[in-house]
């Protein structure tokens, strides 16, 4: 039964683009199928999002930013039907977490969706102009962090250097509450 639904899933994928990446897509199904939820979990263990939690606390000192990792390990059958790309997929995960709801409009969400090895930080309006730069460069420290066989490691460093560049380019001025939870988001 699960076969037939993933061939049916399959086909309607490729019949919807109908732009002759067949096989592109259904490579990408497939990887989003190996990359169960359950794979997040045995990337980042426990102790490795406590890490990362940790990291996020501390990186958040001296600054108006706020900082909001989450992992998803694969899309949904209906939203690979859809096509949805990894930017997509961050841009709905920045609303329904309320990354866009702090007093500065500092929010900053790191989204690694690990099926397709994808890394996207999206900043709210209040950073936006800061670090157009950077940002690339910080997404491409997740990716190598997330390649390699310990992305903790990685993640806890590239989150560090976010906080440094946030500092420098936004100072916190007074209180400075954590307005979001630091634990990493694992979905």
């Amino acid at each position: 039964m699960v076969v037939s639904g993933v061939a049916v899933a399959v086909s309607a994928v490729v019949a919807r683009r109908g732009d002759g990446d067949e096989m592109v897509m259904i490579r990408r199904f497939f990887d989003h199928v190996l990359h169960a939820y359950w794979y997040g979990q045995r990337k980042f263990p426990e102790e490795a999002r406590r890490r990362i939690a940790e990291a996020i606390g501390r990186a958040e000192q001296g600054h108006a930013g706020e900082i909001c990792v989450v992992i998803e390990s694969s899309l949904t059958p209906m939203q690979l039907m859809r096509d949805t790309s990894a930017r997509e997929r961050a841009l709905e995960v920045f609303a329904e977490q309320h990354v866009w709801d702090t007093a500065h409009n500092s929010g900053l969400l790191v989204y690694l969706l690990l099926a397709d090895h994808a890394v996207e930080i999206l900043a709210d309006r209040g950073l936006h102009p800061a670090g157009t730069d950077f940002w690339p460069q910080a997404a491409q420290r997740f990716r190598q962090a997330c390649a390699s066989p310990q992305p903790t490691d990685g993640c806890v460093a590239a989150i560090a250097e976010m906080g440094e560049f946030l500092r420098c380019h936004l100072p916190a001025q007074g209180d400075n509450p954590d307005e979001l939870p630091n634990p990493l988001r694992l979905l």
